[in-house]
């Protein structure tokens, strides 16, 4: 089960690190392109422009699709958790969210208690769905078999450029989806002469290539853009499907291994798990889902 690709909102407009009129004015252009999933986070700060903006278009808006995510400074108790998830869902004007994130694993901390509290929200109604993000490998394994639901991602940096094989194998243990973040690694796939040579085929451009070969992978994308050509083409990539030959070209690019969130720039960050020799990873998944700025 994934909520993203079962409910055909396996597109999803990011809104980090946007605020303000900034982030108003993308999300009209992103809503008006056909975005319907948003993901937010309370360290975003920026929870409430959201809200505000889904409540200005109206019963049309009903059937937005909203993630956010609890902070590590929320987990110190199951009240303080609790009582940042009800200012987040007053923020977003929901009474409740699709899916619930916590945002990191806890510092050098037993990750059952955020956990535990995380289950404790969905039950009280405060989410349709939980999950998890910038989880390991191993951490997967934990979280699954301590929660007593299935949990509905992990939200983890994912694309051509960096291998996530670890991440993709423990998909497949344990049953947690995945979705992409930093899917365009913040800027560095645009331009890339190899992405945009297998564009020229299929009339694309190279970001959309990248974007494509992620949700061939059965991986929903998010993406953040403050430009209206890039929201839109960020968009368009479900009217082509790449050949095995060009998916095999871009897995190639894998080696290269940047990671955009690494520890120096994220201290708090988990130990990233180490790449898996690529004879022994996943198979890649060919399904066809459903029907960059200035930031990606």
């Amino acid at each position: 089960m994934n909520v993203y690709t079962d409910s055909s909102h396996e597109r999803i407009f990011g809104t980090y690190p946007l605020t303000g009129d900034t982030l108003r004015s993308a999300l009209e252009d992103a809503y008006a392109v056909g975005y319907r999933a948003f993901d937010t986070a309370q360290e975003y700060e920026n929870e409430s422009v959201i809200g505000d903006f889904l409540a200005s278009v109206g019963p049309e808006a009903d059937g937005a699709h909203l993630t956010t995510k609890v902070m590590p400074a929320n987990f110190g108790s199951a009240t303080e958790f609790l009582s940042s998830v009800e200012k987040s869902l007053e923020r977003l004007r929901v009474e409740r969210v699709n899916v619930l994130l916590v945002h990191w694993p806890p510092i050098g901390e037993d990750i059952l208690p955020s956990l535990d509290y995380l289950q404790q929200a969905l039950q009280r109604g405060f989410a349709e769905h939980i999950g998890i993000s910038n989880y390991t490998r191993q951490m997967m394994h934990t979280a699954a078999a301590a929660v007593e639901v299935p949990l509905a991602v992990n939200q983890v940096e994912f694309h051509p450029l960096i291998d996530q094989s670890p991440l993709e194998a423990g998909a497949l243990e344990t049953g947690i989806p995945l979705s992409s973040y930093c899917s365009l690694a913040r800027g560095a796939i645009a331009g890339r002469p190899e992405f945009e040579e297998i564009g020229r085929a299929y009339g694309k451009t190279g970001t959309q290539v990248a974007l494509r070969w992620i949700l061939q992978k059965g991986i929903p994308v998010i993406t953040m853009s403050t430009s209206y050509k890039n929201i839109k083409s960020n968009f368009d990539i479900v009217d082509f499907e790449l050949s095995h030959s060009d998916v095999e070209k871009i897995e190639a690019m894998r080696a290269e291994n940047y990671r955009v969130i690494s520890l120096e720039e994220a201290p708090w960050a988990p130990r990233w798990d180490t790449p898996t020799p690529r004879e022994n990873r996943p198979a890649a998944s060919f399904t066809r889902p459903a029907a960059s700025s200035k930031g990606v």
